[in-house]
């Protein structure tokens, strides 16, 4: 069984198709990324698959039960990191964590033991009493991490989890996300940054403009285009040329007029082949 299962998802606002008939299924303990530029739809399908909002048409079924249908009971079973900043910042990362047990009706005892698990977890012992106000983005980040962890869900959503951080932190969240993964928890991760998925995903979905383009592991997607890029030095609406072989791609850089650059094939290739979009745009 599937631990998610998308069938037919579509949302309107008004007039605006914000996701045409998208259709996937994640796997027990899979990290499934969720790879689009700002507006293709990542946002509005965590927040149907967290019962944010409501779709206008499809279905959810996490591990074969209708997420949509269940009721409020539902949301005990999903976990969601949001992009937005918002802890408590004047409690402590304790009190943080524990009003989030509270909300879950969690027992005292069972509270104080998953939360002290959750510090050593992260490395965040020597900061349980600090107020939120004191911590850096990338701390307060682990925080909304741990905090989606501690009423222990059967999936964890991400969206935009390193957003506005700098690489070396954004690389520890990195490290974070797949420690919880190796744990057994299956991850959702939406993101438009793409060593984040090419880094992390078992598996990476395209999607543009609302539509669901293709499904595949990052090596795969890859794979399919070659091992190497040449991008013109300038020129506009010149396309990168591609090659498995590293030999043959220097030659046609040193062939080239304007100047070449050459490079690793990656991600973003794979999606702008795809859907003529790049995903940092």
């Amino acid at each position: 069984m599937s631990a998610l299962a998308v069938e037919g998802l579509t949302k309107r606002f008004g007039e605006r198709l914000a996701l045409n008939a998208v259709g996937f299924s994640v796997e027990p303990g899979e990290l499934f990324a969720y790879l689009g530029p700002n507006g293709s739809g990542k946002t509005t399908t965590i927040r149907i698959l967290t019962r944010l909002t409501r779709p206008t048409s499809g279905r959810v079924l996490l591990e074969g039960r209708d997420l949509l249908a269940e009721g409020p009971a539902a949301v005990r079973r999903v976990g969601l990191v949001p992009q937005t900043l918002n802890l408590d910042r004047d409690l402590t990362v304790r009190d943080n964590l524990d009003l989030h047990g509270r909300f879950f009706g969690m027992p005292k005892a069972r509270r104080r033991e998953r939360i002290a698990e959750l510090l050593a977890y992260a490395g965040l012992e020597d900061r349980a009493a600090s107020p939120v106000k004191e911590l850096s983005g990338g701390l307060q980040r682990r925080v909304m991490i741990i905090r989606a962890l501690v009423h222990e869900p059967r999936i964890l959503f991400l969206d935009e989890p390193s957003i506005g951080l700098d690489p070396a932190i954004r690389r520890q969240i990195w490290a974070l996300i797949k420690k919880i993964q190796k744990g057994g928890t299956t991850v959702f991760l939406t993101t438009h940054y793409i060593e984040e998925a090419e880094q992390l995903a078992d598996r990476v979905a395209f999607l543009c403009e609302g539509r669901l383009t293709a499904i595949d592991t990052p090596a795969r997607f890859i794979a399919a285009i070659g091992r190497w890029a040449v991008d013109p030095a300038a020129g506009e609406g010149m396309e990168p040329l591609y090659f498995n072989d590293r030999r043959a791609a220097i030659a046609a850089a040193q062939a080239g007029e304007g100047g070449f650059r050459l490079r690793a094939v990656n991600l973003e290739d794979a999606f702008l082949r795809l859907t003529g979009k790049r995903v940092t745009s």
